[in-house]
């Protein structure tokens, strides 16, 4: 018989969600919950956000849908009518997890995003696939990416996140997992917890509630909450497995050597030395390295594959892409890390960008937007970044945001660079943050804008193109 194609049929879309079909029977491909993303043959999901997707059903079957979960006959196209859309996508993605016999989860406070899709990578070159995309990690990304795996999928992993307690216990019993991994634990989305940087442990370790019978907790065993991770698995009945660079664990990094195209780790990895290569050439990865090799091995991926995955797999956008930007004045090497920060990632950074050589007069160079929601303890976190800035040997910080004038005034003038209130205003001033030679990094929280300065610091390699990006306020 020829092999299924399609996602889903509106027949099982009502056997899963408990809805009624209104229209023609339909079969569909995809699915999405933004009219704008609709590629023929998708299934539009009508949830109730900021908007009202039902007020965009009808451009959604304009735009090729082949049906829609509503909660109401819309116009344009057929239906399958529920109470509530949002919980007809969670029903649809537990429906759809029974698709997939081995699946991962990952959370972390840092690192979460690169590594699940490194694991992907090695999922990939051992059979049909399926992971999260960007960081499709909370109520509405983790069902979704369940709904949206292929019948064929022989192995999944899924990105779990939160922003506030109870939120990821809830995402893990969603997708059982067989294997779970925490990557670290650290002072993130810490000012929506009472009990600070040990709440954000509780809730990280909650990711092991929702295992399946039999499953393997992957856990960072150096970082000081390790006993909290640790008690977590254990009561979920977890088989535990450590990785980090203390003696006794599963999985050890002995040394991680950075060079100009990524870096070679040295480890022990169940008692067996292991010797081999990174595209990445930050620090954190020699751990990052090392769980996704434990997580691999609990989702029956055999070594070889997974090392050659590693060997392959890219700094993702926003995590640590290196270019070199043929300025007109002369070239510089612009490490992109502007899609995220807090004080671990930024600790991490500038270890990285220590360790990388520089020519005679060159600068390691830091331009720095505000970490956000760090609450009551964000200025003295700030604050705080003079010390590893100092430690890794940085020659000068350019910073911008409020916060982040905390920093700023904390720094020895000789290190000092420019300040702006804003990142589109430094962004404005690009050109004047670097010299030919330089090594940049740009590093910050999303919402702080810190990749408007990236963009404008790749454009320097064509400032007169009209396709330069402009400063967004």
């Amino acid at each position: 018989m020829p092999e299924t194609t399609h996602l889903w049929t509106s027949a099982e879309i009502e056997a899963a969600t408990g809805g009624r079909l209104s229209g023609a029977p339909f079969e569909v491909a995809g699915i999405t919950y933004n009219s704008r993303e609709i590629v023929p043959g998708d299934l539009f999901l009508a949830l109730k956000g900021a908007r009202d997707g039902h007020e965009f059903a009808a451009s959604a079957f304009a735009a090729g849908a082949a049906g829609a979960i509503a909660e109401h006959p819309v116009e344009g196209g057929p239906s399958v009518v529920v109470p509530d859309t949002l919980r007809a996508l969670e029903a649809l993605g537990v429906a759809a997890r029974e698709r997939c016999p081995r699946r991962g989860a990952v959370t972390g406070s840092v690192g979460k995003t690169s590594v699940t899709q490194a694991i992907k990578a090695g999922l990939d070159l051992a059979g049909p696939a399926h992971a999260s995309i960007k960081s499709y990690n909370n109520h509405i990304g983790v069902p979704l990416t369940l709904a949206r795996m292929p019948r064929s999928t022989a192995r999944a992993v899924f990105e779990i996140g939160m922003n506030a307690p109870g939120e990821i216990a809830p995402l893990s019993r969603m997708v059982q997992p067989h294997a779970a991994c925490v990557t670290t634990v650290g002072p993130v989305h810490i000012e929506a917890f009472a009990e600070g940087e040990a709440g954000v442990a509780a809730e990280k370790a909650a990711i092991f509630e929702g295992l399946a019978p039999g499953g393997v907790a992957v856990l960072n065993g150096d970082i000081g909450f390790a006993t909290v991770l640790d008690a977590a698995a254990r009561k979920a009945g977890a088989r535990r497995v450590t990785f980090g660079a203390d003696a006794g664990h599963d999985a050890r990094l002995l040394d991680f050597l950075p060079g100009p195209d990524g870096a070679r780790v040295r480890a022990e990895l169940f008692g067996k030395p292991l010797d081999f290569s990174l595209r990445q050439s930050g620090f954190h990865w020699g751990l990052n390295s090392l769980c996704v090799l434990l997580m691999l091995d609990a989702l029956d991926v055999p070594l070889e594959t997974g090392l050659a995955a590693l060997a392959d797999f890219e700094p993702l956008a926003g995590r640590g892409q290196t270019s070199v930007v043929q300025a007109p004045g002369g070239a510089f090497t612009l490490i992109d890390e502007s899609y995220n920060a807090n004080p671990l990632s930024m600790a991490a950074g500038f270890r990285s960008l220590g360790a990388r050589p520089v020519g005679a007069g060159a600068r390691r160079v830091v331009v720095l937007t505000d970490m956000l929601e760090l609450g009551d303890q964000s200025r003295a976190l700030h604050e705080g970044l003079a010390q590893p800035i100092a430690a890794a040997g940085l020659d000068l910080v350019h910073t911008a945001g409020t916060e982040m004038k905390r920093l700023h005034d904390a720094l020895p003038p000789a290190r000092r660079g420019l300040w702006r209130e804003t990142a589109a205003e430094l962004a404005d001033e690009a050109a004047g943050l670097v010299a030919p030679g330089d090594i940049v990094m740009v590093k910050g929280s999303n919402g702080s804008k810190a990749s408007l300065v990236a963009r404008a610091l790749a454009a320097l390699a064509n400032p007169s193109s009209s396709d330069a990006p402009r400063a967004e306020r």
